[in-house]
């Protein structure tokens, strides 16, 4: 296969990416800002917006989920302690990024087992290049951390 075949492979990808925030205005920013395409080089997203736990828990267990962005601030479950609950209990968990409302609060993405975070609101370049980076590593079959 040449490069440009591998290249045209890996854009026609679609990658499916769960969205979890019981706040609809949060989930529509953090979509506009990721968009429908990323990067140049990585596939199409396919959103699942999840507006409560048991959406993200059916959704994550049917498979075929690359990414689960999950609100770091929802309640009465939030993102973190659903991070941790998927590492443990998922034995092909998806990337999972949280989105977090305060830099001090990486420390706990990090307990949290998240690959990675994003800081609400949402820069539109640093969302694109994070997701982008984890569907890429995805793709790659890169593990996610455990």
């Amino acid at each position: 296969m040449t490069n440009d075949a591998h290249a045209d492979d890996e854009r026609a990808q679609v990658h499916t990416v769960l969205l979890y925030s019981p706040k609809e205005e949060r989930r529509r920013t953090v979509r506009t800002a990721i968009g429908r395409r990323p990067a140049k080089d990585v596939g199409r997203i396919e959103w699942i917006e999840c507006l409560t736990y048991d959406e993200v828990i059916e959704n994550v267990d049917r498979g075929g989920v690359d990414l689960a962005i999950l609100d770091g601030e929802a309640q009465p479950t939030g993102g973190m302690g659903l991070s941790r609950q998927m590492k443990y209990e998922l034995d092909d968990c998806p990337a999972v990024l949280v989105v977090i409302a305060r830099e001090a609060d990486r420390w706990l993405a990090t307990w949290s087992l998240a690959d990675a975070t994003l800081l609400y609101p949402v820069d539109p370049l640093t969302a694109g290049e994070v997701v982008a980076q984890q569907l890429r590593n995805r793709t790659a079959g890169v593990p996610v951390l455990r």
